[in-house]
């Protein structure tokens, strides 16, 4: 037997070894569950911003109003989100290379992951200080209590996100993350995956809509 067909069996003896009742592996089917409860929590923060959007005595405002001037920076914001998806395709490349046994092009598609990640990160807290310098805060009105709440828990999970995939990638040298263990990036990639379908939700919500 070759040495890959040696760790194919190795690697779907290993899933079976963890596979439930539906024949998901647990691991995945917790990380769903998981995933499913931060859906029904960002749908709240959402909900929330939805209801006192446009209820502002005061502004500043997400879009011109009579109180004023809007605040968003629609293009910077384009450019952030592109950036995260961008690191959707990467996260991607990266889980086809440990599938592969290809830890080179593994290592080198979580690191772009990781990094496209952080320049999201540091775009949000440039347009933060940026708002904050423009009079917009967490307790200056609606939108700013709604907006900064909102946003500034993507943002987090975006940052778990990075230590995450960064962990993952330093694991690799260690000898512990290989193809047998794939799972543990393909879970690390839902997660990565949705924070950033979330992004298009906010993206459109409180960018794109008036």
């Amino acid at each position: 037997m070759s040495a890959t067909h040696s760790a194919t069996a190795h690697v779907d003896a290993h899933g079976a070894e963890h596979a439930t009742a539906t024949g998901l592996d647990h691991r995945k089917m917790l990380w769903w569950a998981f995933l499913g409860s931060d859906c029904m929590f960002f749908g709240s923060l959402i909900a929330t911003y939805l209801v006192y959007k446009g209820r502002d005595t005061v502004g500043p405002t997400p879009h011109t109003t009579a109180l004023g001037e809007g605040i968003l920076n629609i293009p910077l914001t384009s450019v952030s989100a592109f950036v995260l998806l961008m690191s959707s395709l990467a996260m991607v490349l990266a889980l086809s290379g440990i599938t592969a046994g290809n830890m080179r092009k593994f290592r080198f598609w979580i690191l772009m992951t990781a990094i496209l990640g952080s320049i999201f990160v540091g775009f949000q807290v440039y347009e933060f200080t940026e708002f904050y310098q423009k009079g917009l805060s967490l307790g200056g009105n609606l939108f700013g209590a709604t907006f900064f709440t909102l946003t500034g828990f993507h943002g987090a999970h975006v940052t778990v996100g990075v230590v995450w995939l960064l962990s993952l990638f330093f694991w690799s040298f260690t000898g512990r993350l290989t193809q047998a263990n794939a799972i543990n990036v393909e879970i690390c990639g839902l997660y990565w995956h949705f924070v950033d379908i979330v992004w298009i939700v906010l993206f459109a919500i409180i960018y794109l809509i008036p």
